[in-house]
């Protein structure tokens, strides 16, 4: 009997110290908006869908490049609308979303950082 309590007891204590394997989760709402890093520019809009352009190759909001965005947990997926046909998906997990503040990285570690403008 004192051997059982104490294996339960080793259990317990070994479950309680394990980091928790509960994924991040953000909320998309604080997406909504057009976010900048420098010269590049994302819009997310409430229904799914954005925009992103870049001023330093000389293209307007109005010439971006469409995509379908999702974000489920920390996982922010982006579907590029190409003009000839097809598209190109991206995923990024996202490490901060505030209401001032986006940050995400890609498969390979590249971080990105934006700055919400509107």
């Amino acid at each position: 009997m004192k051997k059982n309590l104490i294996i339960f007891s080793a259990v317990v204590l070994l479950v309680c110290c394990m980091p928790s394997c509960v994924p991040i989760s953000f909320d998309q709402e604080l997406l909504y908006g057009k976010w900048v890093s420098g010269t590049e520019y994302y819009r997310y809009d409430t229904d799914g869908t954005g925009a992103t352009w870049d001023t330093s190759d000389d293209v307007s909001e109005a010439e971006a490049q469409e995509f379908t965005w999702t974000l489920e947990g920390s996982d922010l997926t982006h579907i590029h609308i190409m003009e000839v046909g097809g598209s190109v998906p991206k995923t990024y997990t996202v490490t901060a979303l505030t209401a001032t503040t986006l940050e995400y990285e890609d498969y390979t570690g590249k971080e990105f950082s934006y700055t919400k403008v509107d």
